[in-house]
């Protein structure tokens, strides 16, 4: 049983704009690139703590791992794997000399795949309407999707998708 009301809002606010499997697909790719494109230029800053080297970027992965533990653990855990991978490829990509442009292209890359997406489903972003909250849930909608797509909590999906039907109902009325 699902119990966190705050995590079945965002799941439904999301699942409302992303039915499209071209949309969704594009999200699956282009969240993490734009998240590898942000964490090449975190991963020049560093600092040691005890003896090991710390980015910018692990310190994101950690403060989003952190917010995301309010909404579900297990997302949450499957997220900082999958963040901290990022952000070591990213560290390696750094110290490359053309990281800024690599950086750049995946930054750029990434939106232009949400747009595109978008335009397929005919849906606003949510980057548009509320960009703080796109740019704090994104990376946890992708972790969200891939549980989708390899039939993981099923219980959970197939409420979202109740809720969205019974929206859309009421908003055709």
């Amino acid at each position: 049983m699902i119990t966190n009301t705050k995590l079945m809002e965002m799941l439904v606010g999301y699942s409302g704009s992303h039915q499209h499997p071209i949309n969704i697909a594009f999200h699956l790719i282009g969240i993490p690139v734009i998240m590898f494109g942000i964490f090449i230029p975190l991963s020049w800053v560093s600092f040691n703590i005890l003896g090991i080297s710390i980015t910018l970027s692990h310190l994101t992965v950690i403060g989003f791992f952190l917010f995301y533990l309010t909404l579900d653990t297990l997302f949450a855990l499957v997220f900082l794997v999958i963040g901290i991978i990022i952000a070591q490829f990213s560290l390696v990509i750094g110290l490359q000399p053309t990281s800024g442009n690599i950086a750049l292209i995946a930054f750029l890359g990434g939106y232009v795949l949400q747009f595109v997406g978008h335009a397929i489903e005919k849906t606003i972003p949510v980057l548009i309407r509320h960009p703080i909250q796109a740019h704090l849930a994104a990376p946890f909608f992708v972790i969200v999707e891939i549980f989708g797509l390899l039939h993981l909590r099923e219980e959970l999906f197939l409420k979202v998708n109740k809720i969205v039907t019974e929206r859309r109902k009421n908003e055709a009325l």
